[in-house]
């Protein structure tokens, strides 16, 4: 994969950069948005497909970028076909930060050092060359406005926005309640791409535990000592883990 376009982990993070505070909007979500859109990225290369609610590896080779190389040969690793959900739940320790460093590194953002009460560093990143934010918010924007279908990678941006909480960030308020619902819709043009938002909001709503199972086909009666499988819960958010850390990285 050669380096002439942003990736949709890129794009996600650029998103959800706050250009007046230097923090990013959902972190506890974006965290998972980012291991979805690495999916979504890896299926636009040909490295993996969907089976199901399953990702399969079907092309292991390099893509040419560290980051979603790692996650390629982390997916390869697993031999079989792993399901969204669980690999979006899973540990991601330090992938925004990564992505963040990356961005430095590109020169689309400036680390900005701090301090947290005046005594705990931090780091706060400020876009750099804001016409790219705007190029990608315009892409947003006229698939929002026209209704025309966008392409794919438009509409799992779009998707994972919306998946990881974005609308109410891009699109704020009352005013902004059309956009946000219009936003929402967009999940449906690309299957990838709402397949890793479904996963994302699945796993923020506590339901990565245990696939679905199917009903009983007809004329099976369950026997009596069986169960059918408990609905996981819903509305309940995925609790950050706590750590000591030297530097504080704002969200």
């Amino acid at each position: 994969m050669g380096r002439s376009r942003r990736t949709i982990p890129e794009e996600l993070l650029l998103l959800a950069l706050d250009p007046a505070t230097g923090t990013t909007a959902q972190p506890q979500s974006l965290d998972l948005g980012l291991a979805g859109a690495q999916l979504v990225e890896l299926a636009l290369a040909g490295r993996i497909a969907p089976d199901g609610d399953r990702i399969a590896v079907v092309a292991p080779r390099p893509t040419g970028d560290p980051t979603l190389d790692c996650a390629l040969e982390l997916l390869r690793r697993r031999g079989a076909p792993v399901r969204a959900v669980n690999w979006i739940g899973g540990p991601r320790l330090g992938l925004r930060q990564t992505y963040l460093s990356h961005l430095e590194r590109c020169g689309m953002v400036a680390a900005v050092p701090g301090q947290m009460c005046g005594v705990l560093p931090t780091t706060r990143y400020q876009a750099t060359d804001t016409a790219i934010s705007r190029e990608i918010r315009a892409r947003l924007d006229s698939a929002i406005r026209t209704g025309v279908p966008p392409d794919p990678r438009t509409a799992a941006l779009a998707a994972l926005a919306h998946a990881v909480g974005l609308g109410k960030h891009l699109y704020p308020g009352n005013e902004g309640r059309s956009s946000r619902s219009r936003l929402r819709d967009l999940i449906r043009h690309d299957p990838m791409g709402g397949l890793v938002a479904h996963a994302v909001m699945d796993v923020q709503n506590g339901a990565a535990a245990q696939p679905r199972r199917s009903p009983a086909p007809a004329g099976r009666q369950a026997g009596p000592g069986s169960r059918t499988a408990a609905e996981p819960a819903r509305g309940v958010p995925v609790q950050p883990r706590r750590g000591s850390m030297a530097r504080v990285v704002a969200h």
